[in-house]
């Protein structure tokens, strides 16, 4: 009995001390810190509603790299001088952070001290989502923020848009997501937008012969080429990952998946897996609260890899950079 209650002991102050994620952790503590979030997102999303794929962009993002911990947000820290995540390749096209640095400055007013970057970036992308229209899901907050942010983890370890399905699939389960997680998380593409540097290539040098990627639909590519990416180097022009449906979170992008209209090379590579493609063909055969339900559920799922919770980490004062 006596060992028992030792080790009974031992789990409840662990359990305290290692602070696991929890819904309406903040209840106590900065009681309005959700309706803060929800408030500014309500208010401010509707007017510019391509932020909401911006800002479930960011914490795909900030989580495939040292975990959901808002190291995407930093500028600067002593390990890595200004080679922050930020600077990365995968991240120059990153929008947002003036968003999060705005709802921080309210929480910071409202309860100093309290709210990690990382609960925000978590919040401000479920919510972003719900008031576009898509579906919503649980997020457990108490992450705290790391203080490493280092730009070759970001290009490591950040899926690319050219990556073909056996990096993808190794990817996702480096951080214990598996195929269905792949596919699921891959339909936030139908709100999404991109830069034509992000597939270019296959349009105009798929192979280095200046020939065009076989497996992209001939008359999409024609009219990309035609109408949006007039060159290669085009680094200005934005593109809509789901034509005509980008403002509606739906089925449409795995629609256009199967006519071979994926932007991405990687949004192509789903298609050709048996497991993959199984999959795309059981959401559209199925109905839009099913994908709502599916997703949000890999949406969890995401948001809880490797977070710092407890005395790990810190809770910045500015999202930019760590507490001095």
């Amino acid at each position: 009995m006596k060992g028992f209650f030792s080790l009974f002991v031992f789990l409840v102050i662990f359990g305290s001390v290692r602070g696991d994620l929890k819904l309406g952790f903040y209840k106590s503590a900065c009681p309005k810190a959700e309706k803060i979030v929800q408030d500014y997102v309500n208010q401010h999303i509707p007017n510019a509603p391509s932020l909401a794929a911006a800002l479930i962009r960011m914490h795909f993002h900030d989580c495939f790299v040292r975990g959901c911990d808002g190291s995407v947000l930093l500028n600067f820290t002593s390990s890595s001088g200004n080679q922050t995540e930020k600077t990365a390749p995968p991240n120059l096209t990153v929008r947002g952070f003036d968003f999060i640095d705005r709802l921080k400055s309210l929480l910071e007013a409202e309860c100093p001290g309290i709210v990690s970057c990382a609960d925000i970036v978590a919040l401000a992308a479920r919510d972003s989502i719900v008031v576009t229209g898509g579906p919503s899901w649980k997020v457990p907050t108490g992450r705290r923020d790391g203080v490493i942010s280092v730009a070759s983890e970001a290009l490591a370890e950040i899926p690319a848009p050219f990556d073909n399905i056996t990096t993808l699939i190794q990817n996702f389960a480096n951080k214990s997501l598996d195929i269905k997680d792949l596919v699921l998380l891959s339909g936030a593409h139908t709100i999404g937008i991109s830069l034509c540097t992000s597939f270019s290539n296959r349009l105009y040098n798929f192979t280095g012969v200046g020939d065009q990627d076989p497996t992209l639909d001939s008359e999409y590519a024609a009219n990309l080429k035609s109408r949006k990416c007039r060159t290669q180097n085009d680094n200005t022009t934005i593109v809509e990952m789901d034509p005509g449906s980008r403002t509606t979170f739906d089925l449409s992008y795995y629609s256009l998946l199967l006519k071979r209209r994926g932007l991405f090379e990687s949004d192509s590579a789903l298609t050709r897996d048996s497991n993959t493609l199984a999959l795309i063909n059981q959401l559209l055969q199925g109905s839009l609260q099913n994908f709502f339900s599916e997703f949000a559920m890999s949406m969890e799922k995401m948001g809880q890899i490797e977070v710092k919770t407890g005395t790990s980490g810190e809770i910045r004062k500015n999202c930019a950079v760590v507490n001095s």
